[in-house]
């Protein structure tokens, strides 16, 4: 779905995925890698893979687009117990696979608890929120003075109904000073919103993204 903010042609994406081709960059929330090894380490008995499925997923999005970059807008580790062996290790196996992509993770709620990644992993780690261009980018849905904000933190889903039948599908919340992004993570949940009068809301379905009618 091509949409224009703040005067940048931008790319909604069914991975739940945000492209700006002027500066070859994606962005993505809520990962939350490691979040099932928390859990396990927890006691609590969720699958595994779920650190494999986020990597595919990225790899799947680098194919599809010609990326000098990512921004992670928050919750890139679960908790601190996500830095576990076999998480790390699995990321830092993807790292080398993309050793030239720039990486940028903007610190989100989790990320306080989690700790930074570690250094070998090669991300910058900074504060929100973070500037490029007209742009502010976050992980909480605040008002950013003078910058359209990309965040996350809502995991946003949406509801849609007919005939009885309900389909409760990631959505994209635009608004005019800010965009949620869904959840990127394959274990992460989501939360139905409501948006405001000037919200416009975009569906992602396995292999598209759709306005939602006013």
């Amino acid at each position: 779905m091509q949409i224009d903010i703040a005067g940048e042609a931008l790319e909604l994406l069914p991975a739940r995925a945000v492209w700006w081709p002027r500066e070859r960059l994606l962005m993505v929330a809520d990962v939350h890698f490691g979040k099932a090894a928390a859990f396990r380490a927890g006691g609590l008995p969720v699958p595994r893979g779920t650190t494999s499925q986020n990597l595919a997923a990225l790899d799947a999005l680098l194919a599809s687009r010609p990326a000098r970059g990512i921004v992670f807008l928050g919750d890139f580790l679960h908790a601190r117990a996500s830095q576990a062996g076999a998480t790390l290790a699995a990321l830092r196996a993807w790292r080398l696979r993309h050793r030239d992509l720039a990486l940028t993770l903007v610190r989100g709620n989790h990320d306080a608890h989690a700790g930074d990644p570690p250094a070998d992993l090669g991300l910058a780690v900074v504060d929100e929120p973070w500037y490029l261009g007209p742009f502010a980018f976050g992980h909480h849905p605040r008002e950013t003075a003078g910058s359209h904000l990309f965040c996350g933190h809502l995991h946003p889903v949406h509801h849609l109904g007919w005939g009885g039948e309900r389909l409760r599908l990631p959505c994209f919340v635009v608004g005019p000073h800010r965009t949620v992004l869904p959840a990127f993570g394959a274990f992460t949940g989501g939360h139905p919103v409501t948006p405001a009068d000037d919200d416009r809301l975009f569906v992602a379905t396995d292999d598209a993204v759709f306005a939602v009618p006013r």
